[in-house]
């Protein structure tokens, strides 16, 4: 027999979507480092590497970050990567999207 899904409950806490706390205490509990790495031919690749990153849409955060860097990227894992240099955006776009500046690191 199939599970139920209740319309406007929340599946992890079971509070009403409006109430709902999960995405909150997933980012207070995130440990982000964002880095260089260097590709072919020497080019810049920023990479943002999410430790214990459980669930969340990397595919939507990193479609917003491509558009507030101006640049190409890609999903691989719990890693998005961002073509050239831009770490301090980077970081300034995850404060925006609710990141605490503790859980921030830049190599």
């Amino acid at each position: 027999m199939a599970k139920k899904e209740l319309i406007g409950i929340c599946p992890k806490c079971s509070l009403p979507i409006e109430l709902c706390v999960c995405e909150s205490l997933q980012q207070e509990e995130q440990t982000i480092t964002i880095f260089i790495d260097k590709r072919k031919w020497g080019r810049a690749m920023s990479v943002i590497n999410f430790a214990n990153f459980s669930g969340a849409n990397l595919k939507k955060i990193c479609k917003q970050a491509k558009g507030y860097c101006a640049s190409g990227g890609t999903v691989k894992g719990n890693t998005i990567e961002i073509q050239g240099d831009h770490r301090r955006k980077l970081k300034k776009f995850l404060l925006n999207l609710g990141y605490t500046d503790e859980n921030i690191e830049i190599i």
